[in-house]
């Protein structure tokens, strides 16, 4: 599935709540899916700054196929549910694909609006980091 396709689909799965409750309890639910991340991944360089709780991200590139696959966790069950979205997006593509993206579920599910600022702040800083990574993966590609 590209980007766009996986983003229309958590557009619709949470256009079925009307109710902001709900949302945030889908998001919860989201959340407690997420596979923990292993210990060894909960380190300084893969910790999320600009976030309120901890979020840690990892991203390991797959030379055969030239896709990152990003793993995250969350010490906050809300922000779990962010992470576990975020990663649902922009996991198993390549740098451009994530590079190039415009990531409008965000603001299409209500997210933009019904977050703390903490919170916006931090799923905008855990976009940023996997772009960040994108690049650097692209950067070490072209060498």
């Amino acid at each position: 599935m590209t980007i766009n396709e996986i983003q229309d689909e958590i557009i619709d799965e949470f256009s079925a709540f009307d109710d902001w409750m709900d949302k945030y309890q889908m998001l919860i639910e989201l959340g407690n899916s997420l596979e923990p991340l292993a210990e060894q991944y909960k380190t300084p360089q893969n910790l999320i700054e600009g976030c309120q709780s901890r979020v840690w991200i990892q991203a390991d590139f797959d030379e055969s196929t030239r896709q990152i696959h990003f793993t995250g966790d969350s010490d906050a069950v809300i922000v779990k549910g962010l992470v576990s979205l975020i990663i649902r997006v922009m996991n198993d593509h390549t740098p451009d694909e994530i590079l190039q993206s415009e990531l409008y579920f965000i603001e299409r599910i209500g997210l933009r609006e019904h977050l703390s600022p903490t919170r916006s702040n931090g799923l905008l800083a855990m976009v940023k980091q996997m772009r960040v990574y994108a690049l650097a993966f692209k950067a070490k590609e072209n060498n």
